[in-house]
C-alpha cells in the first residue's frame, strides 16, 4: 500500500508549496517583470539542490548504485528537465515541464509514497522535490504565460516514446528495472491499476496521452485567437496592397 509517514507535517508541507505557487502565478500575472526571471532560476537552484543533495546521501549511505540510482526513471528525469526549463526558459522544456509534472509528478504528490518520517533528509527531499516541479510548472506556464505551443502533445508524446525506448534499451543491456520496463515494482505504485505486466505498459501511454490532451486542452482557445490575429494581420497589407492595385 502506499504509505504516508507523519501526515500532518506531509501535508502541512504540501499547503505550504500550493499556497506558494498561488502567491507566484497571481503575482506574476497582476505585475509581470524581471523579478519572474528571478523566480524561476531560484525554483530550478532549489530543484538543483534537492537532487544534488539525494545523491550524496545515496553515496554517503553507500546504496548508490548505477542499476538503481541513474536519473533514469521519469520522475528523476523530470527534475533535470525542470531544472533546465526554469534556468533557460527553452519551449520545448517548458512543454515537458508541464506535461511530466502535471501529469506524473503531481500524482506523486497526491499519492505519496513515504516511509521515513518528518524530519528525515528524505522526507524534505521527497516533498521538496516533487512539490517544486508542480509550482515549476505553473509558475512557467500559467504565471509567465509560456502556453504550449501548437503540437506539444504529440511532440511530448514522441519525446516520451522516444525516451522510454532509450530506458528500455539501457535497462536491457545493463539488467537495470528502469522505469519498470522489465518487470513490475515490489512495492504499490499507480500501475498496479493499469494491469499486469507487460501491458501496464501500453495502458500507461494510453493514459498518458488522455492527460496530455486533458492538460492541452486550456489553451485550446488561446491558439485560436492568435490564428485569427495572425491571419487578420496578414491581409491587411494585402488587402491594401490589392486595393491600391485595383485603383
Amino acid at each position: 500500500m502506499i504509505a504516508v509517514v507523519s501526515p500532518p507535517a506531509y501535508y502541512a508541507s504540501v499547503a505550504i508549496a500550493t499556497a506558494t505557487c498561488a502567491t507566484l502565478c497571481i503575482a506574476a500575472r497582476r505585475h509581470p517583470g524581471p523579478w519572474t526571471t528571478v523566480a524561476a532560476d531560484l525554483i530550478g537552484a532549489v530543484l538543483a539542490l534537492t537532487a544534488v543533495s539525494y545523491t550524496v546521501e545515496l553515496i554517503r549511505q553507500g546504496t548508490w548504485s548505477a542499476g538503481s540510482s541513474l536519473p533514469l526513471a521519469l520522475c528523476n528525469m523530470a527534475v533535470l528537465v525542470t531544472i533546465a526549463a526554469c534556468w533557460t526558459r527553452i519551449p520545448v522544456l517548458m512543454e515537458l515541464t508541464w506535461f511530466w509534472g502535471m501529469a506524473g509528478t503531481l500524482q506523486g504528490v497526491l499519492t505519496p509514497d513515504l516511509t521515513v518520517s518528518f524530519p528525515h533528509l528524505v522526507f524534505f527531499e521527497y516533498v521538496v522535490g516533487h512539490t517544486t516541479i508542480v509550482v515549476a510548472a505553473m509558475f512557467l506556464v500559467v504565471g509567465m504565460r509560456n502556453y504550449p505551443r501548437a503540437g506539444a502533445v504529440p511532440r511530448v508524446l514522441a519525446i516520451s516514446a522516444g525516451y522510454t525506448a532509450f530506458v528500455g534499451f539501457v535497462d536491457a543491456v545493463t539488467g537495470a528495472d528502469y522505469m519498470f520496463l522489465r518487470s513490475p515494482p515490489d512495492n504499490w505504485t499507480i500501475l498496479r491499476l493499469l494491469g499486469p505486466w507487460p501491458w501496464y505498459i501500453a495502458t500507461a501511454a494510453l493514459v498518458g496521452v488522455v492527460l496530455f490532451t486533458l492538460l492541452d486542452m486550456p489553451f485550446w482557445a488561446g491558439r485560436r485567437r492568435g490564428d485569427h490575429s495572425r491571419a487578420r494581420a496578414c491581409a491587411g497589407p494585402s488587402n491594401l496592397r490589392g486595393a491600391a492595385g485595383s485603383a
